[in-house]
């Protein structure tokens, strides 16, 4: 049994969402393995989960923060902007904890301060237009996932990686396999082939034995390796251009 308790004006909200938010709802019957290493993982990863958010702005802003950066300049720019443009959470919380602006926040930051936490240009453009059109974005999380992902590509400089990514958080989508990024393709062809090479339509293809639930195979693949080291392959140019 699981007991919750929440404080400050979204208490309720957060209670009532709270088993859908620890994974509840995700079916997790409908996924047979077909490999032996997804197999191995299933099993010793019984319990894992891939809960829904119901919260599109939440998981987009950090999704474009990642874009085109290492994590850790990503993660130095969340907790720089947090810092000084969130809020404290209501009731008791980790001292400097933060709560995620909301888009009239983010688009009243100026200039300089997105620059002072490392964000060019062009994600602090794509951030600010999602937070323009939120109320729209926001509606995502109850459309299917084609439709999700088409309504989050209408803003410029959201592309299939960016859409995957926040939809994987926000739905849990199991089928929301991240397409464009760097690594996957590679780890996947190699955990699945001994190969130390992938693309995103090798990585389709091998993953076309779980329809609906190729985020979940993938997630599964990484927990059970093996995977080639990060620093020993580099993607095309091409294979990040649509983020």
């Amino acid at each position: 049994m699981i007991v919750g308790d929440a404080w400050g004006p979204g208490a309720d909200w957060t209670l009532k969402a709270l088993p859908a938010l620890l994974g509840a709802d995700d079916d997790t019957s409908l996924f047979v393995p077909r490999h032996q290493i997804v197999a191995r993982a299933h099993r010793k990863h019984a319990g894992l989960r891939l809960p829904p958010t119901g919260l599109v702005m939440d998981s987009l802003v950090p999704t474009v923060l990642e874009q085109r950066i290492t994590t850790g300049s990503a993660h130095y720019a969340w907790r720089r902007l947090l810092a000084g443009y969130g809020e404290p959470p209501p009731g008791p919380a980790p001292h400097g904890m933060r709560i995620m602006p909301p888009p009239q926040v983010w688009r009243m930051i100026p200039s300089w301060e997105w620059h002072r936490a490392g964000v060019d240009r062009a994600r602090a453009t794509t951030i600010l237009r999602a937070c323009h059109n939120a109320p729209r974005l926001e509606e995502a999380a109850a459309m299917a996932l084609p439709d999700a992902t088409a309504r989050l590509q209408l803003i410029p400089g959201i592309g299939p990686w960016t859409a995957a990514e926040t939809l994987q958080r926000t739905v849990g989508a199991p089928d929301a396999l991240t397409l464009g990024d760097l690594h996957l393709p590679v780890q996947i062809g190699y955990a699945l082939t001994g190969r130390r090479y992938g693309t995103d339509e090798l990585m389709l293809q091998l993953l076309e034995p779980y329809p609906g639930q190729r985020h979940r195979a993938a997630r599964l693949i990484l927990l059970g390796g093996p995977l080639p080291d990060r620093r020993a392959h580099r993607a095309p140019h091409s294979r990040i251009a649509h983020l």
